[in-house]
């Protein structure tokens, strides 16, 4: 458990980190996060010898990376643009919401059928949104955008068998040639912030690799040892941990309808975590049910 809690931990601290970036555009640090995590996951994987691994993958396995990757880009593309102009409460309901997105879309795509209380946290999410965009103005687009981009990025990776590592340098790897030209283009422009400000902001730059692939490979060694229902109930520390930093460091408006907007997604989340401990609970009676009961013989040995 102590590496899943880690990562939550790295995840929840993230709005610290991307704002210390600037004066870097977030198309520029996006691009460097993926540079840096590439060549730092692949510098592991052939210190490990996981390498074997990329080289023997099919052209389709490699089409599926490429959705990956195109997904897992514009989730944190929009997350660090929604941190670095002050939407850290958005990002926050971002991945409250993401959870009950990944459930709709398990329903669309996978044809999973629900509990009743899954529909029901799903109803209510979809309400919670209809409130946001009509008592605000507007949709909540960067959670939205981040919530369905991760759902999506998850729904992906169910249609192939990877190693975390790998997954994560290949998904790297088919968005580095995207990455370079952009900071080649913004080099030639001389817009580039990579030199001109300081070994401090290099330094912080090749870091972001460091810290995007870190809470990634604990989250991938923890989630072995634990429960698909502890995972469910330790995701929302990420969350919790954003909004707290929205309302208290940067101290976003919060408006009394959006108040109200992310209290109705948190009764979806509830339900949602109630329904997920029940359902496990159930899995482990079932599971002793079915075990063989030893006999006399086998008990007095």
């Amino acid at each position: 458990m102590f590496y899943t809690i880690a990562a939550y931990l790295m995840w929840g601290f993230f709005p610290a980190f991307f704002p210390l970036l600037r004066p870097a555009s977030p198309f520029e640090i996006l691009a460097h996060r993926i540079v840096w995590t590439a060549v730092l996951v692949t510098f592991m994987l052939v210190i490990t010898g996981g390498w074997r691994e990329l080289k023997e993958m099919s052209l389709r396995t490699w089409g599926w990376m490429l959705g990956c990757g195109i997904t897992i880009t514009i989730n944190w593309g929009t997350y660090v643009i929604a941190v670095n102009s002050n939407h850290v409460a958005d990002a926050a309901l971002g991945y409250f919401i993401n959870p009950l997105v990944s459930v709709a879309l398990g329903i669309i795509f996978l044809k999973e059928t629900l509990t009743k209380a899954q529909v029901a946290s799903v109803s209510i999410a979809f309400v919670a949104v209809l409130w946001l965009t009509f008592m605000t103005g507007q949709a909540p687009y960067y959670s939205l955008a981040l919530a369905f981009s991760f759902a999506l990025y998850g729904l992906l990776k169910k249609q192939i068998s990877v190693s975390s590592m790998g997954s994560v340098a290949a998904e790297t790897i088919v968005m580095l040639p995207f990455a370079l030209m952009y900071l080649g283009y913004l080099q030639v422009q001389g817009e580039s912030t990579f030199a001109s400000e300081g070994p401090g902001h290099m330094a912080l730059l090749v870091t972001s690799g460091l810290v995007t692939a870190l809470p990634l490979l604990c989250f991938a060694q923890g989630a072995k040892h634990l429960r698909l229902s502890t995972i469910g109930m330790l995701q929302y520390m990420t969350p919790i941990m954003q909004m707290l930093w929205a309302v208290f460091v940067t101290q976003e408006d919060m408006p009394t309808e959006r108040w109200i907007g992310f209290i109705i997604i948190w009764v979806a989340v509830i339900i949602y975590l109630a329904d997920l401990v029940r359902m496990g609970h159930a899995s482990r009676r079932r599971a002793r049910l079915h075990s063989p009961t030893p006999s006399t013989d086998e008990t007095a040995a």
